[in-house]
């Protein structure tokens, strides 16, 4: 049972509508925080969005959602688990990063995740465009590969773009694979869709033994088959969930920068996570929600739906 400390202000207590937001409603306990090293799950911000080719606006998705948290109670409704008395969690602040340098900003996220893996603490994450899964890898991953299972219409693995940018949203997983921080034969990408600029990506994903489920696939065969077989792939081995808002149809999450048709409805993106039980998950994050573009807040509420859905999954998969 966790500590009450680290129990959410509940909507009887307090309207959810008043208090200073924080993800969840939970204690914010940054680091250097007297009862930092008690936390077991961490929710952290990551407000940057330097890695965007096309329309920017993720860097403000962390405030957005942490808003749109307060609507989140305390039991899951179908399972039944109730992650906040189950373990130790807290907001532990933003990533502060360098908007006018994308390196030294990846440095400080990967210095601020190392010292929340240091401290034992599982971080699960609100982007931020999705360049940010890369650096909170070197951290999470500073012991060795790992196996991601990942939500996306795009697969992020392109080499560069314009010619050498090696560091944008659609090359972080090449770089993880390259620096040896993803096993890419335990990573299976889920809900790969639209135009394309040529099949590079794909090409890298099949000689490293990625394995890719497109969306015609994924619509054949339902999410419950889908995810028997992203289970199956990671194994019980460290596994990394990355979950990129753009995964869902923009009927249903219009608030992200690259959006894609085609998609799952906002049932089946929370069907694919309740799939994940059982997988043992060291972190996990949500990417590119990007305010400016749904300014309703519709996005974001399906995004931080879906983060208490990945916290009851890390709760429940918590390694030993």
């Amino acid at each position: 049972m966790s500590d009450a400390f680290f129990h959410p202000v509940s909507g009887f207590d307090l309207p959810r509508f008043a208090g200073v937001p924080a993800f969840m409603r939970l204690p914010y306990v940054p680091p250097g925080h007297e009862r930092f090293s008690e936390v077991d799950i961490g929710l952290i911000g990551v407000p940057w969005d330097s890695g965007t080719t096309n329309r920017p606006g993720p860097r403000h998705g962390p405030r957005q959602l942490r808003d749109a948290s307060t609507m989140i109670r305390a039991e899951h409704p179908v399972s039944g688990v109730r992650p906040f008395e189950a373990m130790n969690c807290a907001d532990l602040g933003d990533v502060g990063p360098n908007p006018a340098d994308i390196a030294d900003s990846m440095e400080r996220i990967t210095e601020f995740y190392a010292r929340v893996i240091g401290a034992g603490i599982r971080p699960l994450t609100a982007g931020g465009d999705h360049l940010s899964s890369l650096p909170i890898l070197r951290a999470v991953a500073a012991g060795g590969p790992v196996g991601m299972v990942h939500f996306d219409s795009h697969t992020d693995l392109y080499h560069s773009y314009f010619g050498g940018t090696m560091y944008t949203h659609g090359t972080p997983f090449r770089r993880a694979v390259e620096e040896g921080l993803l096993d890419p034969k335990r990573v299976v990408q889920i809900g790969i869709r639209g135009t394309q600029y040529d099949s590079e990506d794909r090409d890298f994903a099949r000689s490293e033994g990625i394995r890719i489920i497109p969306i015609e696939e994924f619509h054949a065969r339902g999410p419950e088959d889908v995810m028997a077989e992203a289970r199956d792939i990671v194994g019980d081995l460290d596994t990394y969930v990355s979950y990129d808002i753009d995964f869902v149809d923009p009927t249903f999450a219009p608030g992200t920068g690259t959006p894609e048709v085609g998609g799952p409805n906002s049932y089946q993106a929370l069907q694919v996570v309740r799939g994940l039980e059982g997988v043992r998950i060291v972190g996990a994050d949500m990417v590119e929600v990007s305010p400016p573009f749904d300014p309703s807040g519709g996005t974001a509420f399906l995004g931080v739906s879906i983060m208490f859905e990945l916290l009851c999954q890390m709760v429940t998969g918590a390694p030993d």
